[in-house]
């Protein structure tokens, strides 16, 4: 009975991160996107869980469904009806090398599974015990890539300010 109940949550995760990624990319409402992709994080956090990740699945939930979605919304709420259309009218340059990546991804899922059905991927890795644990990631995080992570909060900082900076000249030249 226990197993049938893992495959149930499976499908339904499965379905339901399926689901909430097309809606992301369908819904014309930025705001509504921006929820389905809470939704997906979200089914993506339960799959983890089936796998045995609870750290992985707790970072997941905290801090893109949690902290990055926050952001996503409160930009999307600051733009207002900007937000709506951000490519429209654009090159057709960019059209062209969504295609290109598209493409690309293609080409990497077909070259992936077939290593897995030749073989080349069924030996499982020589991982020890503590490896991925979260003692291991923040002594990683914090000692050898340090510097790293001082510097992507430099330019999160900037990025924000520059944002708020942006938005508030362009509400500047709407009101003259």
């Amino acid at each position: 009975m226990g197993n049938f109940l893992v495959w149930v949550i499976w499908f339904v995760a499965a379905g339901a991160c399926l689901g909430t990624g097309i809606a992301v990319v369908s819904l014309t409402n930025p705001f509504y996107s921006a929820l389905a992709l809470i939704g997906n994080l979200a089914s993506l956090a339960v799959l983890f869980l089936l796998l045995s990740a609870e750290f992985l699945a707790a970072a997941q939930v905290l801090v893109y469904a949690g902290a990055v979605m926050v952001m996503f919304l409160f930009v999307v709420a600051y733009l207002g009806g900007r937000a709506d259309a951000p490519w429209a009218g654009g090159p057709p340059l960019l059209r062209a090398a969504a295609v290109v990546a598209a493409a690309a991804l293609l080409v990497e899922i077909v070259v992936v599974l077939g290593l897995a059905w030749g073989d080349e991927l069924t030996s499982p890795p020589d991982v020890s015990s503590s490896f991925g644990s979260p003692g291991e990631v923040g002594e990683v995080f914090l000692t050898d890539h340090l510097l790293a992570f001082e510097i992507t909060s430099i330019v999160l900082l900037v990025a924000a300010v520059g944002g708020v900076v942006l938005g508030t000249t362009r509400e500047k030249e709407d009101d003259a």
